[in-house]
């Protein structure tokens, strides 16, 4: 991957990582937590696809290993999706506002967004990352963007049926039919 390249996808991700820093800084105060561990359950994947790596368990030839030809294309459509991905996920991220926290729970004077990207799927963030982060698999066209992509979604999978239960319970005359109406993470789709 030649330097234009290299360039485009850092400042995608580093404007992504700013936004995200300035977010921890202005978040509401937290009031609910989701229960016990299972507020770490949905990164249990990646912990563990991660010490799978580390400890060698999956073959590092298979992750490093080029999956097809490299190409212009591929990394022009990888580098196109990370930027839609990222600006998706930014947008979200700041239509949120101070509602957003990293681990499932609910913020005092949590508010119901249904707007901007909120109208198109339930989890607009997720939607973004994993959008992105398929952009630079496909880009990187290593095993690694592959399996990060399946431990992100697993880990989103988890983390997305605690965000549920805790929204149900905070506007359970308001979400269920939010729900009804808007998918989860592809619009239209799922």
């Amino acid at each position: 991957m030649d330097l234009f390249f290299r360039t485009a996808f850092a400042s995608a991700w580093g404007i992504l990582v700013l936004v995200w820093a300035a977010g921890w800084l202005t978040a509401k105060p937290t009031s609910r937590k989701a229960a016990g561990m299972q507020s770490l359950t949905p990164y249990l994947p990646l912990l563990i696809g991660f010490a799978l790596v580390e400890l060698r368990v999956l073959p590092r030839t298979w992750i490093a290993q080029h999956l097809w030809p490299r190409s212009l294309i591929w990394e022009t459509t990888g580098l196109a999706l990370t930027m839609l991905g990222a600006t998706f996920a930014i947008w979200a991220r700041v239509t949120l506002g101070r509602n957003w926290s990293s681990v499932p729970q609910v913020k005092e004077k949590h508010e119901l967004i249904v707007k901007g990207p909120y109208r198109l799927v339930r989890h607009p963030i997720y939607t973004g990352l994993l959008l992105a982060v398929a952009g630079t698999g496909l880009a990187g066209n290593q095993g690694m963007g592959l399996l990060i992509f399946v431990l992100l979604f697993a880990s989103y999978t988890f983390k997305i049926r605690l965000e549920e239960r805790l929204m149900i319970e905070t506007f359970p005359e308001t979400y269920p039919d939010y729900r009804r109406r808007v998918k989860a993470l592809i619009p239209f789709v799922l």
